[in-house]
């Protein structure tokens, strides 16, 4: 009886873990080298962008004296506090066990357990168990793109898991371990914010209804954490650094515009392409799914956070704008579930396996960091 109960959450991670391990022994074999992709192996997966970064803030922090004298990377010291403590904590914790490329994929490789279990569990708000279980079998693979933050060093699968976390115990009423996660988000990745402003557009939304601001107030207070995070982030900037304003001081690191659209203007850096048809069909595919879930559940937080996601990624200018929207891809297969959970579309998505995987490897073995010797991050 316990092992039915929880047959759907055990095969979950078991296809998690098997699609991930999957994937790093096509690189540990070389078999892209076999069909043309050029030489590879497991360094090409630990090498890949923003992994390295992210290995040398678990080793240093952000201390330039430390990172400096011992890693090569080819952006300045100060584009470092771009990136947020939360994953290179993983990582260092699981450094007590490994060398630090494995501990860094087995970071990512746990938080996509926390993702699929949690996504199943939020699904399942909406959906009968069995289209939730197809539907988070689906975001094992699709987005092709999130496919590949599935595997590398990347903080999206925490980031994802803690965000939906955070909105399904918002769903369930449970307001102070929602605000706790919707803080961990804030950890991962600075878009984390966007949460708590849909939180704040449905307060509002509250307040104007019932007209009681004091129990409205009472109830999304503990979301006070998250900029208490924000803060405590500084705070260890200022104590690493020196400077509790390195984030805004780390670069050409600032994508957000104030005018939409503009990352279809190829001249500005992170673009330099004139290949940008993709992203129209992305902003439509997400646009069209934020007004089907918006129709369907009004103020409801799971139509409120990806209106307030995709309304600001369109204001983004990078070229990469599959990996920016990507917190809003579960809310889109929410959308679109009842074409996904259709026979044909379940054969066609399988007939696509493939083609994400051949992609994921193309990507993966072109987006590597120049890394020669790999003593220091072991």
């Amino acid at each position: 009886m316990y092992f039915t109960k929880y047959k759907s959450y055990l095969n979950l991670i078991v296809l998690t873990l098997l699609s991930t391990l999957f994937f790093w022994l096509i690189f540990y074999f070389n078999l892209p080298g076999k069909i043309g992709f050029g030489d590879v192996s497991l360094e090409t997966v630990f090498s890949n962008y923003d992994g390295p970064n992210y290995m040398v803030i678990a080793k240093c922090g952000y201390n330039k004296d430390c990172i400096g004298p011992n890693f090569s990377l080819p952006q300045p010291l100060e584009y470092y506090p771009a990136h947020f403590p939360g994953y290179p904590l993983l990582i260092k914790f699981f450094n007590n066990f490994t060398t630090g490329p494995k501990a860094m994929i087995f970071s990512t490789l746990f938080g996509s357990f926390f993702l699929s279990l949690i996504l199943f569990k939020f699904f399942k708000l909406y959906l009968k168990e069995k289209k939730a279980y197809w539907l988070t079998i689906v975001f094992l693979f699709f987005p092709a793109r999130f496919f590949v933050l599935r595997q590398v060093g990347a903080p999206e699968t925490w980031f994802l898991a803690t965000t939906i976390a955070s909105i399904f115990y918002f769903k369930k009423d449970k307001i102070l371990l929602s605000a706790i996660y919707a803080a961990l988000a804030q950890t991962f990745k600075t878009p984390a914010i966007l949460l708590v402003a849909a939180y704040g557009v449905i307060a509002i939304q509250e307040w104007v209804v019932n007209k009681k601001f004091l129990i409205v107030f009472k109830k999304y207070f503990p979301y006070v954490l998250v900029p208490f995070t924000i803060v405590f982030i500084f705070y260890l900037y200022f104590l690493q650094t020196g400077n509790p304003l390195a984030y805004f001081q780390s670069g050409d690191n600032f994508h957000l515009n104030y005018l939409p659209y503009l990352v279809f203007i190829s001249t500005k850096s992170w673009i330099n392409t004139i290949w940008l048809e993709d992203i129209v069909y992305i902003f439509l595919f997400s646009m069209y799914g934020v007004y089907r879930l918006v129709k369907k559940y009004k103020f409801d937080i799971t139509a409120i956070y990806p209106l307030v996601f995709t309304l600001a990624t369109l204001l983004v200018a990078h070229r990469d704008i599959s990996r920016y929207i990507s917190p809003v891809y579960p809310f889109l297969l929410l959308s679109y579930q009842k074409y996904f959970n259709r026979k044909s579309s379940k054969i066609i998505l399988i007939l696509l396996i493939p083609a994400i995987v051949l992609y994921a490897i193309n990507f993966v073995s072109g987006n590597t960091a120049p890394i020669s010797d790999w003593t220091n991050y072991l």
